[in-house]
């Protein structure tokens, strides 16, 4: 696995995203060429999908909604989301990713 796909920051971990909307449930289905591709099954309108993935984050990692926060891609499919007071490390752990 890249480094790039997670780093470690001074806040916490740095995750590169790419964001399936629309779909049948909330799910992470593994590694998607330099990302980590997630489904949610709220849509690309005002947000929803953005809020369907941080909130499924913070349930997976568990953290409130308020430590998950999409630095850049908000009207992308490509994002990159903070995870504050998480290391890579334990990133790797519960998505099992290689370190």
């Amino acid at each position: 696995m890249s480094r790039a796909i997670v780093q470690n920051s001074q806040e916490g971990a740095i995750l590169t995203i790419y964001v399936q909307p629309k779909a049948a449930r909330n799910e992470y289905l593994g590694l998607h060429g330099e990302a980590l591709k997630f489904r949610v099954a709220a849509p690309p309108v005002e947000g929803a999908a953005n809020d369907a993935l941080c909130s499924f984050l913070a349930e997976r990692f568990d953290l409130p909604k308020t430590a998950v926060t999409v630095r850049s891609g908000l009207h992308s499919r490509h994002k990159r989301v903070l995870l504050k007071g998480i290391p890579r490390r334990r990133v790797c752990e519960v998505l099992g990713i290689g370190s």
